[in-house]
Order: structure tokens, then sequence, then C-alpha cells
């Protein structure tokens, strides 16, 4: 079983984050960049599937992770960060300057009918623009099915046991898979067959950190550069970028005497009661 993996850079959420004065876009100098966090936990949980049915390899257990990424020539650091996790070779579809996620979404399905993979691990959106809205594009366009913000919480083995297991399960036939996804009055079920997309909540797993000497193999790991044109695809934005605007500033807190004045404060001017 193959299993691919997305791995965005983005900028660190605790670097401090500027707008331009022209309001095109953020000040990039001097940010710091990260992968996705949410990526992190599908290339663990990619790790995770793959490390567990090893040992099943001839009844069609995980054999291979790829991690793949769109964006500019600098995403190598991210493909290499994963490649030191554990993932097993990289892509970078190379394009410089700002790609919106249905461009994301055509050139993975452009990566996917080549490299024909079992299962799509994604996280469920990016820290950067929060779209939230690529894996679902991915999935239409590839006709495959899917199953979003899975996050496996519950379960009766112990904190040790549960650290070493994925959160996923295939099904004994590796046909299908079940996952466990947050909604909004809790948890539901799904199956799903495969191949699928599958896009990865917070709770899923916690990202190992990579060693010393898996971040040294991780440089002679293989890591495929292409480019969108290469793979026949246009990835010209169908978004554009109008304005960006810095949100308002918080206004100061003040001190009410008593807790009538704050409920009528809350009725009379937050007009939340």
């Amino acid at each position: 079983m193959k299993i691919l993996v997305t791995v965005k850079r983005v900028e660190d959420y605790e670097s401090k984050i500027t707008v331009r004065p022209d309001n095109t876009w953020i000040v990039t100098e001097g940010v710091k960049y990260r992968a996705n966090p949410f990526d992190e936990i599908a290339v663990e949980e990619a790790l995770r599937l793959r490390e567990t049915f090893a040992s099943s390899s001839a009844s069609g257990g995980p054999s291979e992770v790829v991690a793949v990424s769109v964006g500019g020539g600098a995403a190598v650091a991210e493909i290499r960060s994963a490649l030191a996790m554990g993932a097993d070779r990289g892509i970078l579809v190379k394009q410089e300057g700002f790609v919106d996620s249905d461009a994301v979404a055509r050139v993975l399905k452009a990566i996917i009918e080549k490299e024909k993979p079992d299962l799509v691990l994604m996280g469920k959106q990016a820290v950067d623009v929060d779209d939230n809205v690529t894996g679902q594009l991915l999935a239409e366009y590839l006709g495959w099915g899917q199953a979003t913000f899975a996050s496996k919480k519950e379960s009766l083995e112990s904190p040790e046991e549960k650290a070493r297991k994925p959160g996923l399960f295939l099904a004994a036939d590796k046909k299908a898979m079940r996952v466990v996804r947050e909604v909004d009055g809790g948890v539901e079920v799904l199956e799903v067959q495969l191949p699928a997309i599958v896009t990865v909540d917070l709770r899923l797993n916690v990202p190992r950190y990579a060693a010393l000497p898996n971040i040294m193999k991780a440089k002679k790991k293989p890591l495929e550069e292409l480019a969108p044109q290469a793979l026949g695809v246009d990835p010209s934005p169908k978004v554009k970028v109008v304005r960006v605007d810095a949100p308002p500033a918080r206004a100061a807190g003040i001190k009410v005497p008593d807790v009538a004045t704050l409920v009528k404060k809350l009725h009379e001017e937050a007009k939340v009661v």
C-alpha cells in the first residue's frame, strides 16, 4: 500500500504578522516558516499506519509514505522535515507566488494519477489562510470518497498503547478505512472505500520529533522536483486577493464595581444579553 501525504509551508503561528503598507499581502521579511501543523499530524498518522502494518506487507499493509508539497523552492525544507520524521521520499511541485486551493487540488490530482496511492492523508486546513477546501476539492476532482476532520478521541487502551497506534483503522481486507471524525454534536464513524481522501484534525495524534540521525538520513532520501506545466496543469489562481487588512485593535477592558453594572453594560453596550 502506498500513502501520499501533503505538507504545506506556512508562516509560523508564533511569528508576529504585519500587513504591507499597500495592503496587498503580509510582510514576509523576517517571518519564520514551518510545516503546517495539521499536515504534520497527517504525516505522523501515515507513519503509524505504515509501522502498524509493516509486518503484514504480504497482505497489502502500508509500504511507502510519499510527502508532497506545492509551492516555492523553499518548501524543500518542509518536505525534508517529513522525510526526517520517516517518510520514504518527497515530491515538490515548484510554483512561486500565490497558489490558490483549487490550483493545489488540480496539481495534487495530477500527482495522484501519476503515483496511484491507495490513501491520501491531508491536514484539514492550512493555518495561513484557513480555507479548509483543498481536500474536498481534490476528492471531487478524483471522484473518490472522503472523510474530513479525522480525530479519534475515545479508546479503552492505556495512553502508552494508544500513543503507539494509528487512529485510523484499515478493514481486514485493506480495501476500506474506518474514520472517527468530529462533528458539531460530538463524533461520528464513517467507513470509506479505498482509495480515499482523509483530512485530519488536531486530536488524532501527537507528531514525533525527528531524531538527529534521521535528519541526516533525510538529506539522502529521494526528492523529486516537478513543474505544474509538466503535469499538464495550469496553476493560475481562480481566487484574486483584492485587499489584506489587519484585524481591528482590541479595545481595552474596563473594571465594573458590581454585577449589576456588568449586566447593564453587557445588555446596553455589548448587546450580548
